[in-house]
């Protein structure tokens, strides 16, 4: 019988939609040491000031915090180094055509643990909002807060 993994494990970046307007999402996997992956299934990750790059071809995430491993050695990782992502070359591409235009950038929004066990990375092609974007996204969340209070009456 095939032992069930856990995968509970769902690390949000919640500043990205409030900064960024997120355009289009890719799904990819990371390339992890053995000690990184022990750390995100025990949810010691975050994807605070993280962000992509394109370089040579290759898609890379830049100061993603995964915590030391407690139970690791000498073998344990750095907690903030470049990680490579893994994705298609089409949809490489694609991200790296979007990026070369003006004002669009690459942001992680969510990490967890697909159901084989794999650590997998939710980026987004995203604009960055301006002020008065922000302050409609906040007024519009407030709304449909106020509405949802009123049906729930």
């Amino acid at each position: 019988m095939k032992e069930k993994i856990k995968t509970d494990v769902v690390i949000k970046n919640k500043r990205a939609t409030f900064d960024y307007e997120l355009l289009d999402t890719f799904t990819a996997g990371i390339v992890l040491t053995g000690t990184e992956i022990k750390s995100i299934r025990l949810g010691k990750a975050s994807l605070v000031d993280t962000f992509c790059i394109v370089e040579k071809g290759e898609l890379w995430v830049k100061n993603m915090y995964i915590a030391e491993y407690f139970y690791g050695t000498y073998n344990n990782h750095v907690a903030r180094r470049d990680r490579k992502l893994l994705l298609t070359k089409k949809e490489l591409r694609k991200i790296a055509s979007a990026v070369r235009t003006s004002g669009f950038t690459i942001v992680p929004t969510r990490l967890f643990i697909n159901e084989r066990g794999l650590a997998k990375l939710i980026i987004a092609i995203a604009r960055g909002k301006k002020e008065y974007d922000k302050r409609d996204s906040i007024r519009e969340r407030d709304d449909r807060r106020e509405m949802d209070r009123a049906f729930k009456r």
